[in-house]
Parts: C-alpha cells; sequence; structure tokens
C-alpha cells in the first residue's frame, strides 16, 4: 500500500510538471487559450485523469488552471493548481498561486502571493521573504514551451513549488521522436530534468504541431518506471484532437 501512495503522490505531482500550450502572436504579445486533457497510466494501466486549461482572465490577467484524479485499489488522489499571473515583453509575471491536495492520506493546501511592488513572495500568509524572479509551480512550464519555440535547447529556473519550497531545476532537450498516442503519431520533442543528487529521473516531449504542447511524461526511480501520461485531448484556437475511438 505505502509503494502505491508513493506512485500516486509522484504521478500528480510530476504527471503535469510541464504542460500548457501557448503561442506568443507578435503584433498583441498574446497567449492564445487552450484545453488539454491526459491520461494518467503505470506499467500501461489507466489508473486516472489530469487536465489543464489556459485562458484569458479580467484585469489583464491570465488564469492557468490544473486538475488530476487518480485512483489505485481503495486509494485516491485528487489535485488542483490554480495560477494567475500577466505576460509582457515575452516575459511571465506571477500574481497568485494556490494548490490543494486531497484523498487517501493528509490534505494540502498552498496559496503564495507575489508582491512585485516590494519584490517579496508571501507564502500561506507567513513572513514574506525576498522575491528575486522566481516562479511558481506552473508558471515555469509555459515558459518551457516559449523556450522551446525559440530555438533554445536548454533552460534553468528557479520556482517555489506547490509546498511553498524554493527549488532549482535545468532542463535539456535530448532528442526527438515519434510518438503513438491515444489521439494517433506525432513528433515529439525529448526534454529531461537534470537533477543533482536524485534517484528520479523525469523525461517530457513537447510537439511543435501543438505549438509545444506537452504530450507524453514518464518518470523513473532508481530506473524503475514511476508513471507516464499521454496526451488524450486538446483543443486551442484552430486546433483540435481527440482519441481515437475505444481508447481510454
Amino acid at each position: 500500500m505505502g509503494k502505491l501512495i508513493t506512485f500516486l503522490s509522484i504521478t500528480l505531482l510530476l504527471g503535469l510538471t510541464f504542460g500548457a500550450n501557448n503561442r506568443v502572436y507578435a503584433d498583441t504579445e498574446q497567449l492564445v487559450g487552450f484545453e488539454a486533457e491526459y491520461i494518467v497510466y503505470r506499467f500501461g494501466r489507466s489508473l486516472g485523469k489530469a487536465k489543464l486549461s489556459l485562458k484569458a482572465d479580467e484585469d489583464n490577467l491570465y488564469r492557468l488552471d490544473y486538475y488530476s484524479k487518480v485512483s489505485a485499489f481503495f486509494l485516491s488522489d485528487i489535485r488542483s493548481e490554480t495560477s494567475f499571473f500577466s505576460f509582457k515583453n515575452t516575459q511571465l509575471h506571477p500574481h497568485t498561486y494556490a494548490y490543494s491536495r486531497s484523498g487517501t492520506g493528509s490534505n494540502k493546501s498552498t496559496k503564495i502571493h507575489f508582491d512585485a511592488e516590494k519584490s517579496k513572495i508571501i507564502i500561506n500568509q507567513a513572513q514574506p521573504i525576498d522575491w528575486s524572479g522566481q516562479l511558481d509551480n506552473q508558471l515555469y512550464r509555459l515558459d518551457v514551451q516559449l523556450k522551446l519555440a525559440s530555438g533554445k535547447r536548454e533552460f534553468v529556473y528557479d520556482i517555489v513549488n506547490n509546498r511553498g519550497q524554493l527549488r532549482h531545476y535545468k532542463l535539456k532537450v535530448v532528442d526527438k521522436e515519434q510518438l503513438d498516442l491515444p489521439f494517433g503519431m506525432i513528433e515529439g520533442i525529448k526534454v529531461k530534468i537534470l537533477r543533482n543528487n536524485s534517484s528520479r529521473e523525469t523525461i517530457a516531449w513537447f510537439s511543435p504541431q501543438l505549438n509545444y504542447q506537452l504530450v507524453k511524461l514518464k518518470q523513473f526511480k532508481d530506473g524503475n518506471e514511476q508513471g507516464e501520461i499521454r496526451l488524450k485531448y486538446f483543443k486551442s484556437e484552430n486546433t483540435q484532437i481527440k482519441a481515437k475511438d475505444g481508447a481510454p
């Protein structure tokens, strides 16, 4: 049972470590809204789903929402994340971030406010800490795709994760592959998260055909598969794909 709980936590925590489609209009510098749905697998067995959406909100802000639900036997894990942010001069600027988790085990939540005027970060109403450009747990995902679209192949990020902890990530493009996904074949740019002193390995694939949307992600620990997600459904301004008939 302990291993299953660990799997549920890892899969949902990292299941969409990336993943928010975006495209910049050169003349207006806007991000294009979208909806995406993923299937969560382990050893080829479907255990749940994850959803991601981006839309323009009031006050010239964008809203990025993530929701996931996974279950195995009597265990369950439900998570959500919501980010409000602005986009100026091709840069993402976080405003607020909220995270919640429920299901088997303890419920958890995190709320973060990014105070641009005072250059401070307030986590769960605790004493403010200095803000030196960190992104929240979702926005660096968006930035990966912007950088891929611009031709970059290595990225470094300082973020505040969903627990309110400061983290440093390095990502690198390692290959291109043809992927067989629930909706059909598509090309994916293979990106690896590089971690120091960690037994975890996370690999993600982004599709140039879908504005560099995340289409597949796998995680390993000590060489063993921990979980996988694959894109099932995607809809944006001019694009819509969905799984083949009979797919989970």
